[in-house]
């Protein structure tokens, strides 16, 4: 499952680097029969620093950490 969730955290970060900021229902349409997955994938992304949350008018939105890519 471990393998899953990093190819899953892998597609979400090309996600965000191709779209730039997006909202968080968005990243559940990836795969939406995989949420659990993607779900998991973004808190492992957000535990390492690799991603950014931001609350605008009660919206969640999502983009990756710039300072985060320059240290990868």
């Amino acid at each position: 499952m471990i393998t899953e969730i990093g190819i899953a955290a892998g597609e979400i970060w090309q996600h965000l680097e191709s779209k730039g900021r997006v909202g968080f229902d968005e990243i559940l349409t990836i795969e939406p029969h995989r949420e659990k997955i993607l779900l998991m994938a973004l808190g492992w992304l957000a535990r390492e620093g690799h991603v950014l949350f931001k609350v605008e008018n009660g919206m969640i939105f999502i983009e990756l950490n710039k300072r985060s890519e320059a240290n990868v």
